[in-house]
């Protein structure tokens, strides 16, 4: 078996030729990829459905818009809690709720305590569902060219304007992949 460089941390672009639906213009934060397969989130399918109106606590945590995102399209009866912790820190000083998993990026343990986490929390997003591949499908899916992998910012999170975080991310890549970002919606009606 070939070894399987981690991508953990990083974003996947969905890249304009992939067909499929659930992952059309796509923002995927990578929060676990290793040989057993990967796991993340869609950062840019918020949802009509209010934080507080599923995890009632949690919701002034949340930043702008404070909705549920879809994270994907597997267990959608679950949530996942990603927060920003301002400044990153040291391991040894995270916050008891919340684990690393790439800079200042975590997840948060939604059965915690919100005001455990409230004083040291930058940012929160919470997203019902995951995406996820078994071993090997996101390597193959990569070779086939269905995703761009770029490096993430903390920003990415908890974006204000979800809807336009696919052009922004292939914006500032210093490639040719910020000519992407121009790509229309609808490339028939050109």
């Amino acid at each position: 078996m070939t070894e399987v460089s981690s991508l953990t941390g990083r974003l996947l672009v969905a890249t304009p030729a992939l067909a499929d639906p659930n992952f059309d213009r796509a923002v995927v934060l990578l929060l676990d990829h290793d040989e057993e397969g990967s796991l993340g989130v869609v950062l840019n399918r918020p949802t009509p459905v209010g934080v507080g109106d599923i995890l009632e606590g949690w919701a002034e945590l949340a930043g702008e818009p404070g909705v549920v995102f879809q994270g994907g399209p597997v267990s959608l009866d679950s949530a996942l809690g990603v927060a920003v912790i301002p400044g990153g820190g040291p391991v040894d000083r995270a916050p008891l709720g919340w684990r690393r998993v790439h800079g200042a990026i975590g997840l948060v343990d939604l059965e915690a305590p919100p005001e455990l986490l409230a004083s040291a929390l930058g940012s929160l997003r919470i997203f019902a569902g995951y995406a996820g591949w078994g071993p090997g499908q996101l390597e193959d899916e990569l070779v086939e060219g269905a995703w761009y992998v770029v490096e993430s910012e903390p920003g990415d999170v908890s974006s204000p304007s979800p809807e336009r975080l696919w052009r922004e991310v292939l914006r500032r890549q210093r490639s040719e992949l910020a000519m992407v970002a121009t790509y229309p919606d609808d490339p028939s009606l050109n």
